[in-house]
């Protein structure tokens, strides 16, 4: 006390002291978060504008690059490669009449409006008609797992959207454009799988397929379009001018309606998605409690959930369930908040049918074990024949002597020598068979009997070491 009363400091100076040190502490971390995060910061506004005015238009070499990515997108989806479907979106145009309807009405552009609203109609034709003609060939149109992930959207497919339009336009309004980004949204938001899909359902007659992949590609466009109208009003891009001051009103009107009705659709659609996965996601909750308890319940739980009619139905077998039973697991669904929700159990008093049905898929089991055991031996005994038939002919080419290149280095070394014979004898003791290999000399009449002796030792020595073989013997002709 008495050093702070020396320096002349209160308890009041210290409180002022250390509430602007805080403060100063919290400005330097706001600073720092609003400078990395700031958007607006370094934001290209004309050139921007300019980008996507230019991305809009499906003429020319744009259409065809569609109709072709929509193609290998389709090719892909047939034959479930995510790949290929991945490929095909990073060369495909299809955000640029999308960015285009979300600038053009947060800037009150009315000419990039309806540009934009044609070459969207132009663009989902066109994808349209070229998966429908591809799907029309029966021999493409089988219902893949990747061609069915598309027909069900829920709201995560809306989070995707709106992150992916978010991330879309501030790419785009950089002095610099982000391709990187660029692409990577285009896989992310996946808009051209769903217009597949859609040419799928109308080439196969699947209008249901039809209905649901184009319900998921409606979704995130408009949610591309809401991210991008949100960000650009945020950006502050200038609006248009019109001179006409009465049509300058009525313009603004119309894009604050549009805007309005957007944003309302987008909302109720994010809150239908939302229902419906928080119901989905509740029914497979007291489905996989059945499961629990021992009741055999068939087929996945996505088909026997219908959120539209609010009914959970159950294929039960195995045994009859009493109806005190189905009453216990009806009053479950409150447990669950699945008040309202009608569950019907769907069972077989005479289960010998299925049970029928399952002796005979065992008994196919079975006999197919049994088909391939034999195959398996047999191929076994075939694999062991080989081996043996190959030992056989390693042990016959290690004993191979090729006579013609032995006979002409003969004759380099030996010129005494007039003729020489081979054969391979097979002596036996009756207990043991020995293979002999016998080569039958002829040597100049000039040489002595010592002389053709000792011309017989030394070829049998080069014989064993040029040959590697023990068992060699030299016989005289004369």
């Amino acid at each position: 006390m008495q050093e702070d009363i020396q320096e002349g400091k209160t308890s009041e100076d210290r409180e002022k002291e250390i509430k602007s040190d805080f403060k100063g502490i919290f400005s330097n971390v706001r600073s720092f978060f609003v400078d990395v995060l700031d958007l607006k910061h370094n934001t290209d506004l004309v050139a921007t504008h300019e980008r996507i005015n230019e991305g809009i238009s499906m003429k020319g070499h744009t259409a065809w690059i569609l109709v072709f990515s929509i193609l290998i997108a389709s090719i892909g989806l047939n034959v479930s490669s995510t790949a290929v479907v991945i490929g095909a979106m990073l060369i495909s145009p299809l955000m640029g009449p999308i960015l285009g309807i979300g600038f053009s009405i947060s800037v009150n552009d009315m000419d990039m409006l309806r540009k934009s609203l044609i070459n969207l109609g132009i663009m989902v034709g066109l994808s349209l008609i070229t998966s429908f003609l591809f799907f029309s060939v029966p021999i493409f149109q089988d219902a893949t797992p990747e061609l069915i992930a598309r027909t069900k959207p829920d709201v995560r497919d809306v989070l995707i959207a709106v992150a992916g339009g978010l991330a879309l336009i501030v790419a785009i309004s950089r002095p610099k454009p982000l391709f990187n980004t660029v692409a990577g949204v285009a896989i992310a938001t996946a808009l051209m799988p769903p217009l597949c899909t859609a040419g799928f359902g109308l080439g196969t007659g699947q209008f249901n397929y039809f209905g649901g992949a184009m319900f998921l590609f409606t979704i995130n466009s408009i949610f591309i379009a809401l991210a991008t109208f949100v960000v650009v009003k945020y950006l502050n891009f200038p609006m248009i001018k019109y001179i006409n001051q009465a049509k300058q009103r009525r313009i603004s009107q119309v894009a604050s309606v549009l805007a309005f009705v957007i944003f309302s659709f987008s909302i109720y659609l994010f809150y239908q998605l939302f229902l419906q996965n928080q119901f989905n996601s509740r029914a497979s909750s007291f489905i996989n409690n059945l499961k629990s308890e021992g009741v055999n319940i068939i087929g996945d739980d996505k088909d026997n959930i219908d959120y539209v009619n609010k009914e959970i139905t159950l294929y039960v077998f195995g045994r009859t369930y009493l109806q005190t039973e189905i009453d216990r697991w009806n009053k479950q669904l409150d447990l669950y908040k699945l008040t309202g929700t009608k569950l019907s159990v769907l069972q077989n008093q005479d289960d010998s049918a299925i049970r029928s049905d399952i002796d005979e898929i065992k008994s196919l089991y079975i006999n197919t074990n049994k088909i391939l055991s034999s195959k398996e031996e047999s191929l076994h005994e075939k694999e062991l024949r080989i081996r043996e038939l190959e030992s056989d002919l390693r042990k016959y080419y290690d004993n191979e002597i090729l006579f013609d290149q032995v006979v002409s280095e003969i004759k380099i070394n030996y010129e005494n020598l007039e003729k020489i014979g081979f054969a391979r004898e097979f002596v036996t003791n009756f207990e043991k068979t020995d293979t002999v290999n016998v080569f039958y000399v002829a040597w100049d009449n000039k040489l002595t009997k010592n002389q053709k002796a000792e011309n017989d030792k030394k070829l049998k020595a080069w014989m064993e070491s040029r040959l590697r073989l023990k068992s060699i013997e030299v016989r005289r002709m004369n």
